[in-house]
C-alpha cells in the first residue's frame, strides 16, 4: 500500500494460486491470512507514466535520433584524430565497445518473460523502480544546478596559477568551463545509475523465465545482463572524459607558442571527476539506505510477524524489497563505479602530467604518460567483453543442473579476463612507459601494475572465502543462529571485523610495494631526485581496476539473480525453479 500509495498510481488487484506447499508454509486464518493453498490476491501498481523527459525522447523519430547520434560520434573522432592518434584510437575502441553493449542488451531482451504473472510481478517493480529514481535524481539534479551556480562564483572570483595566466586562461573562461564539466560528470554519472537500474528491471523477468528451462541459461541471461551495464558504464567513463580532454585540446590550440601545454589539460578535467562524485554520493546513499531499509522491513513484517517465507507474494513489502535491489545495489553502484573510474583516470592523469614536467620530458611522451590511463581501461573494455562472452549456455538441459556451481563458471570468465589484461597492460606499458631518461622503467611500471591486478584477484579470494556458503565463516554464522539472535550477531560481528584484516595487508602490500618500484623506475627531476613513486601507485591502481568492467557485471548480476528468486516465489512456480533461482541468489550475494 505504501509503494502503491508514493507512486500515485491506480491500483490493480490480481488473483493468484498457490504451488504445493507443506503444512509447515500455511498461516493460520485465525492470523488474518488464509491458508496458503487458497487463491490469493496481492497487489501491483499499473503506473506507466514517464517523465517528461523520457516522454519527449520517446516522441523523437528514430532516424532523427541515430543522425544526431551519428553527427556527434563523427565530431569527436574527428577532434579525437587532431588531436593525438592514441585518442583517436580510444575514442573508436569505446564506440565499439558501447555498439556490443547494445547487442547484449537485444540479445537479452530476445527472451521470453515467462509466464504472465511473472511479467505482472516484473512490471510492479519496474514502476516502483522508476518511481524511485525519478523523485531521487530529480532532486540531485535540482542540487547540482544550485551547485554549479556556485562553482562558477568561486572560479570566477578565484585567482588562476601562474601556469593558466601563461596560457591565457582568465577566471572567466576557467568558471565555465569547470562548471560546464561539472554539469556533463553529474549528467553522465546519473545516466550511468540509470542505465544499470534499466537493464536490471528488463533482465529479472527473462532470467525468471529462463530457469524454467535450465540454470546455465538462467545464469547466462544474467551475466550478459550485467555485462551490458558494466561495459556501458565503463565505456561511457573513458568516451566522456576522452571526448572532454580532446574538445580543450582543440579549443585551447594546446602545444602551439604561447597556448596552453598539454600537461595542464587534465587540471581542466577535475569539474567532471566533482560531479561523477556529487551523483554518485547521494545515489549510494539514497539508494542504499533504500535497499536496507525495504530489505529488513519486508524479513520483519514477514519472516518475523507473519511466519511466512521470503519473497512471499501475501507480503506487500517484497515488491518495496526488490525495488530496493534495483536502485541500491544496481542504479546506484552504476554511479559509483563511474566516479571511482573517473576520479582514478583523471588524477592519474594529473600525476602524468606532472611527472612529466618534473622529469622535462617532450610533449610525445607526455602525452603517452596522460593517455595511460584511458588505454588501460579501453583494453579493461575489451578484456571483459571476451570473459563475458566466454560464458556460454549448456547443451543439456534440465533443472538438475542447478548443482553446477555459477561462481566458478563466472569466475573461469574473469580468469580469461585477467589473463588477457596481464598482456594488455604489459603492451601498453612497453608502448607508453618506455621513456627515453629512463630506459628500461617500463618493466617497473609493469610491476606496479601487476601488484595491482593481483590485489584486484586476492580481493575477490577473500570476498569468495568470507561470503560464500560453501566455506566456514558463513557457517559458522548459520551454526550460531541456531541458539539465538545475540549468538547470531556476536559471530556476524566478529566475522565482519576479521575479515576487512586480509584486504587492508593487501592494500598495504601494494601500496609500498608500487612506490617502492616507482622510485626505483630510474625517473629524476632536476636536482637529480627520484620521482616516479606517486605514479607507480597510480598504475597500481589501474592494474586493480583493468577488469572493472567485468567486476561490475558480476555486481549487477548479484541483484538481478535477487529478483528473478523473488519472481519466482511471487509468481508461485515450482520448487525445481525457485532451486535454480536460490542458487544464483546465494552466488549474488558473494558477487555483490
Amino acid at each position: 500500500e505504501n509503494l502503491n500509495s508514493g507512486l500515485s498510481g491506480e491500483v490493480r488487484v490480481r488473483t493468484a494460486t498457490s504451488s504445493d506447499r507443506g503444512e509447515k508454509d500455511m498461516l493460520d486464518p485465525e492470523n488474518g491470512m488464509s491458508a496458503y493453498p487458497e487463491k490469493k490476491t496481492y497487489q501491483t501498481a499499473a503506473y506507466h507514466r514517464g517523465s517528461p523527459v523520457m516522454r519527449f525522447l520517446t516522441s523523437l523519430d528514430p532516424k532523427l535520433v541515430y543522425f544526431i547520434i551519428a553527427v556527434v560520434c563523427v565530431l569527436a573522432l574527428v577532434m579525437g584524430y587532431q588531436t593525438s592518434t592514441t585518442v583517436f584510437l580510444i575514442l573508436l575502441t569505446c564506440l565499439g565497445m558501447l555498439n556490443f553493449a547494445v547487442y547484449l542488451a537485444q540479445w537479452v531482451l530476445a527472451k521470453d518473460e515467462g509466464t504472465s504473472d511473472m511479467t505482472e510481478v516484473s512490471e510492479a517493480i519496474r514502476d516502483g523502480a522508476e518511481g524511485f529514481f525519478r523523485t531521487m535524481y530529480g532532486t540531485i539534479s535540482k542540487l547540482a544546478c544550485v551547485l554549479s551556480v556556485a562553482i562558477f562564483v568561486l572560479y570566477l572570483f578565484r585567482p588562476p596559477t601562474p601556469e593558466q595566466i601563461a596560457a591565457g586562461l582568465t577566471p572567466m573562461t576557467l568558471a565555465v568551463v569547470t562548471t560546464m564539466s561539472f554539469l556533463l560528470g553529474a549528467f553522465c554519472s546519473g545516466l550511468s545509475g540509470y542505465i544499470g537500474m534499466w537493464v536490471s528491471v528488463r533482465a529479472n523477468v527473462r532470467v525468471a523465465g529462463a530457469a524454467r528451462r535450465t540454470a546455465r541459461e538462467a545464469l547466462q541471461v544474467a551475466l550478459r545482463s550485467g555485462g551490458f551495464s558494466g561495459i556501458m558504464v565503463v565505456g561511457m567513463t573513458v568516451l566522456g572524459i576522452g571526448i572532454l580532454f580532446s574538445t580543450f585540446f582543440v579549443f585551447f590550440g594546446v602545444g602551439e607558442p604561447g597556448n596552453m601545454k598539454v600537461n595542464d589539460v587534465p587540471l581542466l578535467l577535475v569539474g567532471y571527476g566533482f560531479g561523477a562524485s556529487f551523483v554518485a554520493l547521494f545515489a549510494q546513499l539514497g539508494g542504499g539506505i533504500y535497499t536496507k531499509a525495504a530489505d529488513v522491513g519486508a524479513d520483519l513484517v514477514g519472516k518475523v510477524e507473519a511466519g511466512i517465507p521470503e519473497d512471499d507474494p501475501r507480503n506487500p513489502a517484497v515488491i518495496a524489497d526488490l525495488v530496493g535491489d534495483n536502485v541500491g545495489d544496481c542504479s546506484a553502484r552504476g554511479a559509483d563505479l563511474f566516479e571511482s573510474i573517473g576520479a582514478e583516470i583523471i588524477s592519474a592523469m594529473i600525476l602524468g602530467g606532472s611527472l612529466a614536467r618534473q622529469a622535462a620530458l617532450d610533449d610525445t611522451t607526455t602525452m603517452g604518460l596522460i593517455m595511460f590511463p584511458l588505454v588501460v581501461h579501453t583494453m579493461d573494455l575489451v578484456v571483459s567483453a571476451v570473459g563475458i562472452m566466454s560464458v556460454k549456455s549448456s547443451a543439456s538441459p534440465g533443472a538438475k543442473q542447478a548443482v553446477e556451481d555459477p561462481y566458478e563458471v563466472m569466475k573461469a570468465g574473469y580468469n580469461i579476463s585477467i589473463m588477457l589484461a596481464v598482456v594488455g597492460f604489459g603492451a601498453a606499458t612497453y608502448l607508453l612507459l618506455d621513456l627515453p631518461s629512463a630506459p628500461g622503467c617500463w618493466i617497473n611500471f609493469f610491476g606496479c601494475g601487476m601488484l595491482g591486478i593481483a590485489t584486484a584477484y586476492s580481493f575477490m579470494l577473500i570476498t569468495q572465502y568470507y561470503t560464500d556458503y560453501k566455506y566456514k565463516p558463513v557457517r559458522l554464522i548459520a551454526e550460531a543462529s541456531t541458539t539465538g539472535h545475540g549468538t547470531n550477531i556476536i559471530a556476524g560481528v566478529a566475522l565482519g571485523m576479521e575479515s576487512t584484516c586480509a584486504p587492508v595487508l593487501m592494500i598495504s602490500v601494494a601500496v609500498c610495494g608500487s612506490y617502492t618500484l616507482g622510485q626505483t623506475s630510474g625517473l629524476m627531476d632536476s636536482a637529480g631526485q627520484p620521482i616516479g613513486g606517486l605514479f607507480g601507485t597510480a598504475v597500481a591502481t589501474m592494474g586493480m581496476l583493468s577488469t572493472a568492467a567485468y567486476v561490475l557485471t558480476m555486481d549487477v548480476f548479484g541483484p538481478i539473480a535477487d529478483n528473478a528468486g523473488g519472481i519466482v516465489e511471487m509468481s508461485q512456480q515450482p520448487d525445481s525453479v525457485r532451486e535454480i533461482t536460490d542458487l544464483l541468489d546465494a552466488v549474488g550475494n558473494t558477487t555483490k
